[in-house]
């Protein structure tokens, strides 16, 4: 801890006192610094200090205003105290506290002091005034910690979620180059039952990590929500239908208890697909094969009530306490055959929450199954039907496309997708290579990948843009999705970002819209 942090700060009626307050500190082994004016002091208060010496005398509006200002810029961790010396009143008079007295005791953390006083009285309460302001460093170095533990924490997920996306990526394209490939034979061979399993458990890990990423966001108060008009009627089905095609054959009956009327909420329809897939996903894994789950939609006054309700293995009264806690979970065996990874319940609660909504659940114990239900509010008055305008056109010929991608699987595969599209396509390994090819062959559109070697895809980004203008279409392929990642690419000069896997029909339906 530096001098600094514990400089005592004076400011007195007279240079002749503040002199002698100053010496008499540095006797006592404090680091005194003496303002000769209120400018001085605010210029000093914002280098850090340990306390401030004030006398009654200084005491103006102007100081006044300084030191409220300083409060209110003050860490939630600070609390700078404030040694205040009086004169005391005749004790004739009735003990009256003058109105700026009052307006630092509001607001400051004050002990005062009556003068003339004993040198050891101040010098102990100086002392004191620095022990509870030590203590506050040590508050601030606490929160610090947690704060670069959190920041590691964040920036490790961001890694993982990239480094994981990579080869999913890789095998998603494989996926879609097999289906190409057979859609071309009747009946289709045996690739079916590999290639199935494939396409389903690369669905699994992609949603784990988009659960593990977003759960680290839901928690800091960093998903920021699409809210629009939707109707939970039309979106429920959808997501059962999206999860039972998605799902292993595990024989259950999912029944769907539609509202008899539409349920209008202002929701984010990704998010909220998000939370009915995470607790369908989750009934799904809880509930044996030929167990029953019904999801049912109701009104209850100004509320839209979801209810998902299994016959499963149910939850002991201690799980059922910490059921939306992070990492909790169920017993489970050594083998993890249910898998996961204990956050999404955790993503559900805090998306539920950013709605404005609430979620319970309830289990009578074990074996006897699990609820949970949703309020979500609805909206008071119905939106007025927006026209939808006809899609302009766009041109089907193919593309002259520069794919710069590291992982050599991915490239390849993507290339002969690209490929069997119709387009032309060129490769690069790195982003130097990247760079010298597009300046070389001048392609309508690049796709980048981030993590590059040599240059990395921003700096490809930044190159090209110098080089070619507008002349070129960018678009980012990364394993780095969140929405800082997203603003980084377009101001990099990115034109489009998308999260690997990417979709390929997502992605031949971009390159078809790319007017160059």
């Amino acid at each position: 801890m530096g001098a600094h942090s514990e400089t005592i700060i004076i400011l007195a009626a007279t240079a002749r006192d503040a002199t002698l307050a100053g010496r008499t500190l540095e006797n006592g082994g404090f680091f005194p610094y003496i303002c000769s004016d209120i400018s001085v002091l605010e210029s000093r208060l914002a280098g850090g200090a340990g306390a401030i010496l004030l006398s009654e005398e200084v005491v103006t509006p102007d100081l006044l205003g300084v030191l409220e200002g300083f409060f209110d810029l003050q860490a939630p961790w600070s609390d700078l105290p404030i040694v205040f010396l009086q004169t005391p009143q005749p004790s004739s008079l009735e003990p009256r506290e003058s109105p700026a007295l009052s307006r630092l005791r509001a607001r400051g953390n004050l002990s005062i002091l009556e003068h003339p006083l004993r040198q050891p009285t101040l010098l102990f309460a100086l002392e004191s005034a620095l022990r509870a302001r030590r203590r506050q460093y040590q508050v601030r170095n606490f929160l610090e910690e947690k704060e670069a533990d959190v920041r590691r924490r964040d920036e490790f997920l961001a890694m993982l979620g990239h480094e994981l996306r990579n080869p999913l990526a890789a095998i998603r394209y494989a996926i879609d180059l097999l289906e190409e490939i057979d859609g071309q034979k009747e009946p289709r061979n045996a690739t079916k039952t590999p290639r199935d399993v494939i396409a389903r458990q690369t669905a699994h890990l992609a949603r784990l990590v988009d659960d593990l990423l977003d759960v680290a966001r839901v928690t800091r108060g960093k998903i920021a929500l699409d809210l629009k008009p939707l109707d939970l009627s039309e979106l429920a089905p959808k997501t059962i239908a999206s999860l039972e095609n998605a799902r292993s054959d595990g024989n259950h009956n999912i029944v769907f208890v539609p509202s008899p009327a539409p349920l209008l909420i202002r929701g984010d329809a990704v998010r909220i697909e998000q939370i009915f897939s995470n607790l369908l996903y989750n009934a799904v894994k809880y509930t044996p094969p030929g167990g029953r789950i019904e999801v049912s939609l109701v009104r209850e006054e100004q509320w839209a009530r979801v209810r998902f309700e299994d016959d499963g293995v149910g939850m002991s009264p201690e799980l059922l306490s910490r059921v939306f806690d992070l990492f909790s979970q169920a017993e489970s065996e050594i083998d993890r055959s249910r898998g996961g990874l204990g956050i999404g319940l955790t993503l559900v609660r805090g998306l539920v929450e950013l709605h404005g909504g609430e979620i319970s659940a309830f289990s009578e114990g074990e074996g006897q199954g699990s609820r949970f239900e949703i309020r979500f509010p609805l909206l008071a008055v119905a939106p007025k039907p927006v026209a939808v305008l006809p899609a302009p056109s766009a041109p089907t010929d193919g593309r002259r496309v520069l794919l710069v991608e590291d992982n050599d699987d991915a490239r390849e595969i993507l290339g002969i997708l690209l490929k069997m599209s119709g387009h032309h396509v060129d490769c690069a390994s790195d982003g130097q290579e990247g760079v010298e090819k597009a300046i070389e062959l001048r392609p309508e559109i690049a796709l980048v990948d981030i993590g590059l070697p040599i240059l990395d895809g921003y700096q490809v980004a930044a190159q090209l843009r110098a080089a070619l203008g507008s002349d070129i279409f960018l678009i980012a392929l990364t394993g780095y999705g969140q929405p800082e990642d997203k603003q980084r690419a377009l101001d990099a000069g990115f034109d489009e970002h998308m999260t690997k896997p990417v979709e390929p029909a997502r992605l031949h339906e971009l390159l078809r819209k790319v007017a160059v």
